[in-house]
C-alpha cells in the first residue's frame, strides 16, 4: 500500500515542474496510482489536437464556401451542450454560429414549422451547430403534447423532403443522436440539482424525462425509421462516458471532409465504431 507521506509533493519538486510529464514522473516515483490522472491528461491532449484539426477544417469550409450544419439531438442530459462547447471552443466566431432556439412565439406557431429554422441555416463558408433542431417535433413535442397528431404526422412526411432539398442545394447536414442510459440520465439530473452552476439546465420538461422514458423511446425509433437516409444519416453516439463521446464526435466530423493539411494530423481521425456508428449498425442501444 502507498504511504500517506508519498502523496505529498515538496516545494522543490513543484517548482521543478515544467510539463504534465514531469508531474507524472514524480507520481510514478512515489508509487501513486495515476490511472485517473492519465485518463484526464490523455483526454486533454487528444482534445487539443482534434481542436487544431477543427480550426483547419473551418478555414477550409470558409475558403471553399461550404455550408455545414451539425445537429446535436438526444435525451435531456445526454451532453449536447458539452459537445458543442468543445467543438466551438477555438473556432473563429465570424464563420461559426450556435443555434439554440427557445420555444416558438405566437407568430412562429402560425408559420410553416421549418420557417424558424431556415433562417438559421449556414451561409456559404459557415459552420452552424444546432443544440436541438427541427427534430423537436419528432420526439419532444409529441411526447409532451406540444403539437397535435396531425402536425406531427405532417411534419414526418415533409421532413425527408426538406432535408433532401437542403442536400441537393449543397448543405452538408450531420445528425448526431447522443445516446444515454436511463440510469446515467438520472445520475446527471441529480448532479444538476445539486450544483448551483448547473441548476438552470434543469427544466420542468427535464423532470418528465424519466417518467416518459418509454414514450421518448417509441418516438425516437419512429424518427430513425423515417429520417435515417443515405443523404442525411443518423449517427448514434454512446455518451455515458462524456469525454470519450466528445472526442469521437470531433473525429467523426473531421473524417467526413478532405480539408487542407489533413494528412499532417498528429491524432487519429478514425472514429471508434464501438462508440459512434450509423443508426442501422447500432444493434445494442443505450436508450
Amino acid at each position: 500500500m502507498n504511504r500517506t507521506s508519498d502523496f505529498k509533493i515538496t516545494e522543490a519538486e513543484f517548482n521543478s515542474l515544467t510539463s504534465h510529464e514531469d508531474l507524472l514522473e514524480i507520481f510514478d516515483k512515489k508509487d501513486i496510482d495515476t490511472t485517473s490522472v492519465l485518463s484526464k491528461f490523455n483526454y486533454e491532449v487528444e482534445k487539443k489536437l482534434l481542436q487544431i484539426e477543427l480550426v483547419k477544417l473551418q478555414q477550409w469550409v470558409k475558403k471553399n464556401n461550404k455550408r455545414v450544419a451539425i445537429i446535436f439531438e438526444g435525451r435531456d442530459a445526454a451532453g449536447k451542450g458539452g459537445n458543442i462547447r468543445r467543438f466551438t471552443e477555438h473556432l473563429n466566431p465570424r464563420s461559426m454560429r450556435l443555434v439554440a432556439l427557445n420555444k416558438p412565439t405566437e407568430v412562429e406557431r402560425g408559420q410553416w414549422y421549418f420557417t424558424r429554422y431556415i433562417q438559421h441555416l449556414p451561409n456559404p463558408g459557415e459552420l452552424v451547430f444546432f443544440d436541438r433542431s427541427w427534430y423537436n417535433r419528432a420526439v419532444v413535442e409529441p411526447v409532451m403534447g406540444f403539437c397535435t397528431k396531425h402536425q406531427y404526422e405532417q411534419f414526418m412526411v415533409q421532413l425527408p423532403e426538406f432535408e433532401h432539398m437542403l442536400y441537393e442545394d449543397g448543405v452538408t447536414i450531420i445528425k448526431f443522436w447522443l445516446s444515454i442510459t436511463k440510469e446515467e440520465q438520472l445520475k446527471r439530473f441529480n448532479a444538476r440539482e445539486d450544483n448551483p452552476l448547473k441548476r438552470w439546465k434543469f427544466s420542468p420538461v427535464d423532470k418528465k424525462g424519466q417518467e416518459y422514458w418509454d414514450d421518448y423511446t417509441k418516438y425516437k425509433e419512429l424518427m430513425f425509421s423515417k429520417t435515417h437516409t443515405s443523404f442525411s444519416p443518423w449517427i448514434i453516439v454512446k455518451t455515458n462516458k462524456k469525454e470519450t463521446a466528445r472526442l469521437e464526435c470531433m473525429r467523426y466530423v473531421l473524417s467526413l471532409f478532405d480539408y487542407e493539411k489533413k494528412d499532417d494530423s498528429k491524432v487519429s481521425l478514425l472514429p471508434d465504431p464501438n462508440v459512434i456508428m450509423r443508426y442501422f449498425r447500432s444493434l445494442h442501444k443505450y436508450d
